[in-house]
């Protein structure tokens, strides 16, 4: 048996003890082809970005780069431009054979709030071996916005595979040709190429950049921020922008995009070469997200850029990432958009949930 567990099997893994939490594990935090992971109640502020090491305990390198702990148990502010390490209430005694990869929920991605899961001995970012018997840890930098968390938040999320599942580009033209993956012509080369939509179909509105003085924002507060103190709109009519140094946008995908019941994805950065930007990978992609299987008509991907060295200029249907596909093990009893709460179906050009729409 290969490919990412779905979430009846994921359910059977917390059964196992191969997924166990200090608090126990709520069936909300089950997603169709991943489990989301809970913040404890400690933040650690520490002076560099770090992992692991081959053998070495995060609890070590805690020990040598701590500045501080905040104890997160009524709240507590992360400030923008710094590093913290929280643990997180779950824990792993992954199977010989089970792999697992973390990532960014799409909620934080859209916050430009860099998060990352680490692990004892671990020498990767978001990447757990098969075996793992340990905690997790999520590691946390606020890039554009300061953020109030609490114990509980949600901020990450982990998948599950079991050997290759990763569908080569021969897998995916077929698939495409079965279930007509995006709308148009697809551009495959190591995944399903992104483009970005820079001439929309109505108005001028194309995306969104962050302001870099802002207020705190409560990742508890749905719907509650005016988009016009956090966010510039940029608009125009050339299918051109000019992209800033440092600066980070919300841009969106020209295609819309299907992934079927029985296969999930992961969004991947294009090739360095094409330019002094990199479209943020935050997001799985889960079983059923745009699908007519799950009552979509596709939905396209919002891209989370961040401009680095020099301006660039970004222009209307350039490739700036990819989609790489995945076979499921199962097909989950439950999908993306049907019957469970999934902010982003249908979506198009949209901001996290925490800004009110309109």
């Amino acid at each position: 048996m290969t490919g990412v567990l779905a979430s009846q099997q994921i359910r059977s893994m917390i059964a196992s003890g191969a997924l166990s939490a200090e608090v126990p594990i709520l069936p909300e935090q089950i997603q169709p082809a991943s489990l989301d992971l809970r913040l404890g109640t400690v933040a650690y502020r520490v002076r560099a970005s770090f992992l692991a090491g081959e053998d070495i305990p995060v609890t070590d390198k805690l020990a040598a780069f701590e500045m501080h702990r905040i104890d997160l148990t009524d709240g507590a502010v992360l400030e923008k431009g710094c590093v913290y390490v929280v643990p997180l209430m779950e824990r792993l005694r992954l199977p010989d054979g089970v792999q697992a990869v973390a990532n960014a929920k799409s909620s934080t991605g859209r916050l430009d709030l860099l998060t990352r899961t680490i692990t004892d001995g671990g020498t990767e970012f978001d990447r757990v071996a098969p075996g793992y018997d340990g905690p997790l840890y999520a590691e946390i930098c606020p890039r554009s916005f300061s953020v109030l968390v609490r114990p509980g938040m949600r901020l990450n999320q982990i998948r599950f595979r079991m050997g290759q599942a990763t569908l080569d580009d021969a897998a995916l033209h077929s698939l495409h040709d079965a279930r007509g993956l995006v709308s148009g012509t697809p551009v495959i080369a190591d995944g399903l190429g992104f483009s970005v939509d820079l001439r929309p179909a109505e108005g001028d509105l194309v995306g969104y950049r962050a302001k870099p003085h802002t207020g705190v924002i409560d990742l508890d507060r749905i719907g509650g921020y005016a988009p016009g103190d956090y966010w510039e709109e940029i608009r125009t009519t050339e299918g051109r922008i000019i992209l800033d140094p440092g600066a980070f946008y919300i841009l969106v995908s020209r295609e819309a995009v299907h992934i079927p019941a029985d296969h999930a994805a992961e969004m991947a950065p294009y090739l360095a070469m094409v330019g002094e930007f990199r479209v943020h990978y935050a997001g799985f992609f889960d079983p059923g997200f745009g699908s007519h299987e799950a009552g979509g008509e596709g939905s396209r991907g919002v891209l989370e850029v961040r401009c680095h060295e020099a301006p660039f200029a970004l222009e209307h249907g350039q490739i700036v990432g990819r989609l790489i596909y995945e076979r499921m093990s199962e097909r989950p009893d439950q999908l993306y958009g049907s019957g469970i709460a999934s902010n982003y179906q249908g979506q198009g050009l949209k901001l996290s949930k925490h800004f009110r729409a309109g």
